[in-house]
């Protein structure tokens, strides 16, 4: 039809969003009803209680921001940060810098734990910061830095808060359904993630969750939440758990239902289930990456099985390479982000796209475009090497 968009079919294995289950797409074109429906109210209290698995956590707090993963990260923080708080934030990438930004918009004062770009946060560092600044309202930190692949021990880091009675704020972007995120057993207060990585939804929706501990400082602030859109005051009276539902703003609803889907994908294979899953295919890609003669920049036992970062060889032009994988066989990898830019390649093995399929062809594609681009990689020794670990 004239002045209609009608997208190619990709193979998404970049940093996000990845594949979609074809039952969360036609999730999607289910007939629209009203956002206080009483059946939209009873699907609503499903995708908390799914996301509750999700997340494992019996908080009540629990629910997906109508807003992308950046959104549920400002409603974390604007919620528990007031002016003049003090407030932990540790950067080994990207979003650690995101995480610094919100604290400053908060009128709070951010203490950086800085770590090289690829290595996980320095515990070390976290207690020294503890032990050098007193009254640290919060430890903010992310668990899976999807700018670098890179895992960092979030247990470790909330068994610190902990000692010093501090709360902790975590970013799950790029963890949660692919690597285990156990809130309660961590006793992580305040946690966010989104929809389009390894929950294999739609972009557009960020799941958060807050303990007790978080929802008494949210209901006991000395002042207002600056955002209106974000205070989990009011949200709350939408997505709480009374029978009668007060207006907040008008749902997303279609996207409600792919993530209400997703989340019933999830619950079928098992949370252990797909955290293997996981793992299985990406120690299938690593053996083809370096079979070829191509390097991780992250260590194996920091490795994220979901996101991975390949250094770069010398003399190739990284970004011709990934317009040939998406112009020539339609696949779609990430770049280097910051000061990994024209570094490394970032492969995404996330939700629906972590599949024998996606690997081998992902590997069989690279192959070919670094051959004809002049990089001398062994012919064949990428699919034989992940095929020799699937059938180990």
């Amino acid at each position: 039809m004239a002045g209609s968009f009608y997208p190619p079919q990709r193979t998404l294995m970049g940093p996000g969003p990845s594949d979609m289950n074809p039952r969360t797409t036609l999730a999607l074109s289910r007939p629209i009803i009203g956002h206080l429906d009483p059946l939209f109210v009873q699907m609503m209290d499903e995708i908390k209680s799914k996301l509750q698995y999700a997340f494992q956590t019996t908080n009540t707090l629990t629910l997906p921001i109508s807003g992308p993963g950046s959104a549920g990260m400002e409603a974390c923080f604007v919620n528990l940060v007031e002016p003049n708080d003090k407030v932990i934030v540790c950067q080994n990438g990207v979003f650690g810098g995101r995480m610094k930004e919100n604290v400053i918009r908060c009128g709070a004062k951010p203490i950086m734990i800085e770590d090289t770009w690829g290595t996980p946060v320095d515990l070390n560092k976290v207690e020294d910061a503890f032990k050098k600044n007193g009254d640290v309202k919060a430890v903010a930190f992310v668990q899976a830095e999807t700018s670098t692949g890179v895992q960092s021990d979030a247990k470790a880091i909330a068994d610190l808060a902990c000692k010093y009675t501090s709360l902790t704020i975590m970013d799950s972007v790029t963890s949660l359904g692919g690597t285990p995120v156990k809130v309660d057993e961590w006793s992580i207060d305040a946690v966010y993630s989104g929809t389009q990585k390894c929950l294999s939804c739609i972009p557009g929706l960020s799941p958060v969750t807050f303990s007790e501990a978080a929802q008494a400082v949210i209901v006991g602030r000395k002042t207002q939440v600056q955002s209106w859109f974000l205070d989990m005051n009011l949200i709350m009276g939408y997505w709480g758990s009374n029978a009668k539902r007060a207006y907040h703003h008008t749902a997303p609803i279609n996207p409600l239902y792919a993530l209400h889907e997703a989340l019933c994908i999830l619950e079928e294979e098992g949370l252990e289930n797909a955290w293997k899953r996981h793992q299985y295919h990406h120690e299938a890609l690593v053996a083809g990456l370096e079979a070829m003669g191509l390097s991780m920049l992250v260590k194996e036992e920091h490795r994220l099985p979901q996101l991975n970062s390949i250094k770069i060889p010398d003399g190739v032009d990284e970004a011709k390479v990934r317009n040939r994988l998406l112009n020539e066989f339609q696949l779609e990898i990430g770049a280097g982000l910051g000061p990994l830019a024209g570094k490394i390649w970032r492969i995404g093995l996330m939700g629906h796209s972590a599949s024998q399929r996606n690997v081998l062809y992902c590997l069989n594609s690279l192959e070919s475009v670094l051959l004809t681009e002049g990089v001398p990689v062994p012919s064949g020794a990428a699919i034989k090497a992940a095929l020799a670990e699937y059938q180990n």
